[in-house]
């Protein structure tokens, strides 16, 4: 039923903005619904944190609220995300300005869905290694640049194409490249400076 409603809005996407344009809170609540599940996996990934991620949401749909007046066409998706990352760096410079970290900032919640299906017929070991390597990873996005975390994030975990994360960030496809390769780089060192908490069909 929820899949069949996501494409009824999709579809009817251009009529929908059009109507969230002319003052309609319940069209843009439909807009909400479609892409509310992307905007948290790219802002909980960015952020690293489950609660950053959704108050950055919570913060990015009232701005796009606001600001869909100015949406002029084009991928209303890469539109919104682009509200989306924007939101989250400003969220992280403005943590990096507090004098103090608290402690719910150190803590990692591993309760919620942060975007990861799990099948049902998933074995508890299988469950517990793909965890293990889900938080060492996040660990490893989390310690990249934003520029480098953003791209890495959009490209390798919500499988963006280049095109489309040029016109999220607003740079040029050899900025995305070259960003993108210096980000999966750092990874890969991070990683393998720490093989021996990989799983170990990963070492």
């Amino acid at each position: 039923m929820l899949i069949s409603i996501l494409l009824s809005i999709l579809l009817n996407e251009i009529d929908i903005i059009k109507e969230a344009q002319a003052g309609s809170l319940s069209a843009f609540n439909r807009l909400v619904m479609a892409y509310q599940g992307t905007a948290y996996n790219v802002a909980y990934r960015v952020m690293g944190n489950a609660d950053a991620a959704a108050d950055s949401c919570q913060d990015s749909f009232i701005k796009a609220y606001k600001a869909i007046g100015q949406y002029r066409g084009g991928s209303f998706k890469s539109w919104l995300l682009r509200i989306v990352t924007n939101t989250c760096y400003d969220q992280i410079r403005y943590k990096n300005r507090r004098p103090a970290t608290s402690l719910e900032d150190l803590v990692e919640e591993s309760e919620d869905g942060h975007g990861n299906l799990v099948s049902p017929n998933e074995l508890p070991e299988e469950e517990l290694l793909r965890g293990e390597l889900g938080e060492l990873l996040q660990h490893a996005i989390n310690q990249l640049p934003e520029d480098q975390r953003l791209v890495l994030v959009l490209s390798d975990v919500q499988q963006f194409s280049y095109q489309e994360i040029a016109d999220i960030i607003g740079q040029p496809l050899g900025t995305v490249k070259s960003r993108l390769s210096r980000a999966r780089q750092r990874v890969r060192d991070f990683l393998m400076k720490r093989t021996e908490l990989l799983p170990t069909q990963y070492r």
